[in-house]
């Protein structure tokens, strides 16, 4: 399969690559000096706006499209005007020229469950109530709908995923209010002292990079098909207390010397904090999986 990559150079974006070793892939992202240098990989710098850098991308057309290009959260509200033209704007543009180069290509679009905004205290399932709070999270919810839009009138076979949180990410400025998740990994490695913005009984939605990536590759090579009807497909993750990710975080590095703090953000409590239990049902009979376990998600965060 032929299989265009928005965002390949982006901490997921360079994961899905490696679970596309098998397929004929073109990598676009502004930079891509960290993507790995294999026969299969056709790189295309330049930045997803510019209709040039798609036309090169597309000149010999595409089996499928995994979009992950985004302007996330923080960032996002800081700048709304970058943030819509790449979010909404880049992402029309995409669909319109998978459609007009491929045969009705797979079109994979990574959304997330920032599309609910605040959470209900009861299990939340793939129909939940969506009432985004964030920009990033109205962009999502609005693209979802194009999406599915595009697939009705046969242009695409598109799928959104509703992703979680995913750990570790690297060290470095991210745009991404759920950062300190992440950060968490690392200071705790280096033994650096740490406040963490929510309580010590939040409990938040996570995955591993590798889990998320095999997700990813598997809607895209063509194993899953989308259902219109049931809307998109809100992804298995665990449900993880903070403090216990802590705790199997220190117990699995061995020891630790680092200080955490807990100080609880209002804001990044309600939106990171307060994750009911989960239930993805209709993602696990559609094939895709979750980490096994608090342990396994240290793991492969580690």
């Amino acid at each position: 399969m032929r299989i265009i990559v928005t965002g390949a150079g982006g901490f997921v974006g360079r994961h899905v690559l490696k679970e596309l070793i098998e397929h004929d892939v073109v990598a676009i992202d502004l930079n891509l000096k960290h993507t790995p240098d294999t026969p299969n990989i056709t790189k295309v710098e330049g930045d997803l706006r510019d209709l040039d850098v798609l036309l090169k991308a597309f000149q010999n057309g595409c089996d499928a499209v995994i979009h992950l290009a985004t302007v996330p959260g923080g960032t996002a509200e800081i700048d709304s005007t970058l943030a819509k033209s790449v979010n909404v704007d880049a992402t029309m543009a995409l669909t319109d020229i998978a459609a007009k180069t491929g045969e009705c290509p797979h079109f994979v679009f990574a959304s997330s469950i920032a599309v609910f905004g605040r959470l209900p205290s009861t299990p939340v399932i793939d129909d939940a109530p969506t009432h985004p709070t964030m920009l990033y999270g109205s962009h999502k919810l609005m693209m979802e709908s194009w999406i599915a839009t595009q697939t009705r009138r046969g242009e695409i076979q598109g799928i959104s995923l509703r992703l979680p949180g995913i750990i570790a990410r690297p060290k470095s400025p991210s745009g991404l209010k759920s950062a300190f998740l992440s950060d968490l990994f690392h200071v705790l490695r280096e033994g650096k002292d740490f406040t963490i913005p929510v309580s010590r009984d939040a409990t938040t939605w996570l995955c591993s990079v590798k889990t998320a990536a095999e997700n990813l590759a598997f809607a895209a090579t063509g194993m899953v098909k989308s259902n219109l009807e049931d809307g998109p497909v809100l992804m298995p993750c665990q449900c993880v207390n903070v403090q216990e990710l802590e705790q199997e975080i220190r117990r699995q590095l061995g020891s630790s010397p680092s200080e955490v703090r807990y100080s609880m953000d209002k804001e990044l409590q309600s939106i990171f904090g307060e994750h009911p239990e989960v239930r993805t049902l209709k993602a696990q009979s559609m094939g895709f999986e979750a980490d096994s376990s608090l342990k396994d998600l240290v793991k492969a965060g580690l």
